[in-house]
């Protein structure tokens, strides 16, 4: 197995906000430079452009809108995050919902850009949907584990297999992360023994006393 990927998503929390952005990226640096495991950060959109230009690891926008440049106020176009520093999107957040059209646009705009797409999904049958779009990852989440410290990995395992062996009969190019209630290395090593290529995962990092030390103990038993 080739080296897992971590994802962490800031979200909106403070502790993830501004200065906090900043230092919270330059510690998934330092582990990532330590341990060798693929690490990317997802801050908000505020904070991308001084956090893709402090870390040499992936910096991901939480979200982009499936529209070209041109009169859409509030929008947040490919081209634009591309410019501060993105390498590519989370898509289809539990927190950021998309119809099924807009989710395929937005892959195809990341597509043409050469940017990475992370579409969300929160069950076997909507990873299966998400893996024929051909996003480069789908990353399952049920939303009523998301925050609750409950590891999907071991309190709904029978997703993330089911969920693995939908996306090799879809489209094997495409790589399955694992979220919701991830914090723990032991919660990593369940989700990688099912089938899962790394994990996206948000609070039990950002909200740890010590993101670092948490960051550390997530890839222990990698």
């Amino acid at each position: 197995m080739e080296t897992p990927i971590v994802i962490l998503n800031f979200k909106t929390y403070i502790e993830s906000t501004g200065k906090r952005a900043l230092e919270l990226a330059c510690a998934c640096q330092e582990v990532a430079d330590e341990t060798g495991v693929n690490i990317a950060v997802a801050p908000q959109h505020m904070d991308l452009q001084q956090v893709a230009e402090a870390v040499d690891i992936p910096v991901l926008a939480q979200h982009l809108d499936p529209i070209e440049a041109g009169g859409h106020t509030g929008g947040i176009l490919a081209e634009c995050a591309l410019e501060a520093g993105a390498a590519g999107t989370l898509i289809n957040h539990s927190e950021k919902r998309m119809k099924l059209a807009d989710i395929e646009g937005v892959i195809s705009r990341t597509r043409k850009l050469k940017m990475t797409s992370v579409v969300c999904t929160n069950n076997v049958s909507t990873t299966a949907a998400a893996a024929a779009l051909k996003p480069d990852f789908v990353a399952v989440e049920p939303p009523e584990l998301i925050g609750s410290g409950i590891p999907v990995s071991k309190a709904e395992p029978e997703v993330i297999r089911g969920s693995v062996s939908a996306v090799q009969d879809i489209n094997p190019d495409v790589s399955v992360l694992c979220g919701a209630g991830i914090s723990t290395g032991e919660d990593m090593r369940a989700a990688l023994d099912l089938g899962a290529e790394g994990v996206l995962l948000a609070s039990g990092i950002i909200l740890a006393e010590s993101s670092r030390d948490a960051l550390l103990d997530l890839v222990s038993k990698v």
